[in-house]
C-alpha cells in the first residue's frame, strides 16, 4: 500500500485474522485450504501485505466461527484498498454541495461505467497489474455514491466532443458509456454539457478543471496533470478557475442541446 493509514488498517486486520486462526488451532496452509486460498495469500494478508477481498473475509469468518467479527471489517478494508488521493478526493466530494468538472481527454471519472473505467486504467503506462486495475476501478465506482447521497449536490460536467467519440475499450464499451451518459443526464441534480470541437471560443484550452463548493461555503479547485494531482485552496487561484469554468459552460452546448448531440453520436457509433 502507498500510505501509512491504509497500511495500519491492513496490518490490524491481518493481526486479527491471525489471532482467530491460531485460536482455532489451524496452520496457515490448513486455513487457506479451508477458505479456498493458498498459504502464501494467507501469509500475505496476515502480514498486511495483501488486501483481502470481501469473500476472503466472509469465508474466514465462517471457518473460524467469528460470528461476524471478521466480516465486519470489510468496510474498513474496502476503504483502505483505495489509493490515498482517491480517498481524500472522495471525502471532499462527500462534503460538496456543488461539483463542477470540465474534461478534455476522456469521460469524467464520476460518469464512467465500470467497463470504461477498466479500459482507461488498462491503457496506463507504465502498466498497472490486474490487481491494481481492479483496485482503481473499485475506488472510482465507490465515488459515484455522490449521485445518490442526500441532500443532493448539484453536479455539472462539460465534456469535449472528442471524449464522446474516442472508442476507449472498443465500440461496445463506448456505446454503453454513451447510453449511461444519457441515463444519468435525466437526474434533476445533474447537468452534462458538450463542448463541440468546432467552437472558436474556448476558455478551457489550459486543461481539465474540477471545482468543489463545500458546505462551509469554501470553494476548492482540483487539477490532475500527468503525474501530479493538486488541490487548489488559494482564493485568488480558485477565482480564476471559477471564471474559466463559467466561461466554458457558457461556450458549450446547453444541457438540452448536449443531450441531442450525445444521442446523435450514439447513433453514429
Amino acid at each position: 500500500m502507498e500510505d501509512d493509514e491504509a497500511t495500519a488498517v491492513l496490518k490490524a486486520v491481518g493481526r486479527q485474522i491471525k489471532m482467530w486462526r491460531e485460536a482455532a488451532g489451524m496452520r496457515q496452509a490448513e486455513f487457506g485450504s479451508a477458505i479456498g486460498y493458498g498459504e502464501e495469500m494467507v501469509s500475505s494478508v496476515e502480514r498486511g501485505r495483501r488486501v483481502p477481498k470481501p469473500e476472503f473475509l466472509d469465508k474466514a469468518d465462517e471457518v473460524l466461527r467469528a460470528d461476524g467479527k471478521i466480516s465486519a471489517m470489510k468496510k474498513d478494508v474496502e476503504e483502505a484498498r483505495y489509493p490515498k488521493n482517491v480517498r481524500d478526493l472522495a471525502k471532499l466530494e462527500d462534503e460538496a454541495v456543488e461539483l463542477g468538472a470540465y474534461t478534455s481527454s476522456h469521460i469524467h471519472g464520476l460518469l464512467q461505467t465500470p467497463d470504461y473505467a477498466q479500459a482507461v486504467y488498462a491503457l496506463r503506462r507504465p502498466a498497472y497489474t490486474e490487481d491494481e486495475i481492479e483496485r482503481h476501478v473499485a475506488a472510482r465506482m465507490a465515488r459515484k455514491a455522490v449521485f445518490d447521497r442526500a441532500p443532493r449536490a448539484l453536479l455539472t460536467f462539460v465534456q469535449e466532443e472528442v471524449t464522446l467519440r474516442r472508442p476507449v475499450g472498443g465500440k461496445m464499451v463506448l456505446r454503453q458509456q454513451l447510453e449511461h451518459l444519457l441515463e444519468i443526464s435525466q437526474l434533476r441534480h445533474v447537468s452534462i454539457q458538450v463542448m463541440p470541437t468546432d467552437r472558436e471560443d474556448h476558455a478551457g484550452l489550459s486543461g481539465p478543471i474540477r471545482l468543489l463548493k463545500l458546505q462551509n461555503g469554501k470553494t476548492l479547485g482540483h487539477l490532475e496533470v500527468q503525474l501530479h494531482s493538486r488541490l487548489i485552496s488559494d482564493p485568488r487561484e480558485v477565482q480564476i478557475l471559477e471564471m474559466r469554468y463559467g466561461m466554458i459552460r457558457a461556450q458549450a452546448l446547453s444541457p438540452r442541446e448536449s443531450l441531442t448531440f450525445i444521442e446523435k453520436v450514439l447513433g453514429e457509433t
